[in-house]
């Protein structure tokens, strides 16, 4: 027996499992907890990240919520991944639901609709930057189409779609996986009885096949959102922020400030925006309590 029962009918757990949680513990601490509550609390100095020090109390917060740039980035980081979430979720559906169909060659389509996943997120935004920069314009030359003839990436409004199209073409396998999993754990028997009934392949789609996924669809929307939130790399490789700063997400920001002498203050920034990641995983695990999501 690994666990024992008590005198009130509770199990007890065997000390041996707090031995195998100890050096995960240990390795969490040292490397998110102990460095997370240093930098909470240098948030509420004036340190540049070396050298002397004294505590400003909340300066650093208060001008954090009257900074236009700051706002800016939140507004990019939040829109941009809400746009991401339904563009990958919507294309990884439809390309599960034809991979999943009796086609010929699925399994090797599918070899080849993962392969983006394995690439890094940096190789791919320096090959994109490319087409974008360079290939597409002429494309667009060649064909006589004047809003192609120039970069996306080099226009304040429409840079943006650039970063959506190449985050969704890096995320969208590790979101085909789930919903494959997904579809392929609905029963045969109820397509079988709704042929048998004359539903049209459309009619089974959505009255079948979403709801019975719709769990995995809410996996796939916290666990996108959440990596989202944290764009970093795509961004730097395609845009670095810019034009001006029309792309510079939240996780750019804090990280200029770690090298560009705002230690404290992009600190007070990653504490505010740690605190919003928490609220936003409360919501969502509220939404989602006592769903059977799988």
């Amino acid at each position: 027996m690994v666990t024992g029962a008590t005198r009130g009918g509770k199990r007890r757990v065997e000390p041996i499992y707090y031995l195998f949680l100890l050096p995960s513990l240990v390795l969490f601490t040292l490397a998110i907890t102990v460095p997370g509550v240093i930098g909470i609390f240098f948030s509420f100095t004036d340190s540049i990240g070396i050298g002397e020090w004294s505590f400003n109390g909340l300066t650093n917060y208060i001008a954090l919520f009257s900074d236009p740039a700051v706002l800016q980035s939140y507004l990019f980081t939040f829109g941009f991944s809400i746009a991401t979430v339904i563009v990958v979720n919507v294309v990884a559906f439809l390309l599960a639901v034809g991979l999943t169909s009796r086609i010929r060659l699925k399994t090797g389509l599918r070899t080849v609709f993962v392969i983006p996943m394995v690439i890094s997120g940096i190789i791919i935004a320096y090959v994109f930057n490319f087409l974008f920069s360079n290939s597409l314009p002429a494309a667009g030359a060649a064909a006589g189409i004047p809003w192609l003839q120039t970069s996306l990436l080099a226009n304040p409004d429409l840079a943006w779609i650039a970063i959506v199209i190449v985050t969704a073409w890096q995320a969208v396998p590790g979101t085909l996986l789930i919903y494959i999993a997904g579809l392929l754990s609905v029963p045969g028997d109820v397509y079988e009885a709704a042929d048998i009934d004359g539903a049209s392949k459309t009619q089974q789609l959505f009255r079948i096949t979403v709801p019975l996924v719709a769990g995995y669809v809410v996996i796939n929307v916290i666990l996108g959102f959440k990596n989202f939130l944290n764009a970093y790399d795509i961004i730097v490789g395609l845009t670095n922020g810019g034009p001006g700063t029309a792309t510079r997400s939240v996780a750019m920001s804090i990280v200029q400030g770690f090298y560009g002498g705002d230690y404290a203050y992009q600190m007070a920034n990653a504490t505010i925006f740690f605190i919003v990641a928490v609220l936003i995983s409360l919501l969502q695990l509220s939404l989602t309590r006592g769903r059977n999501t799988f």
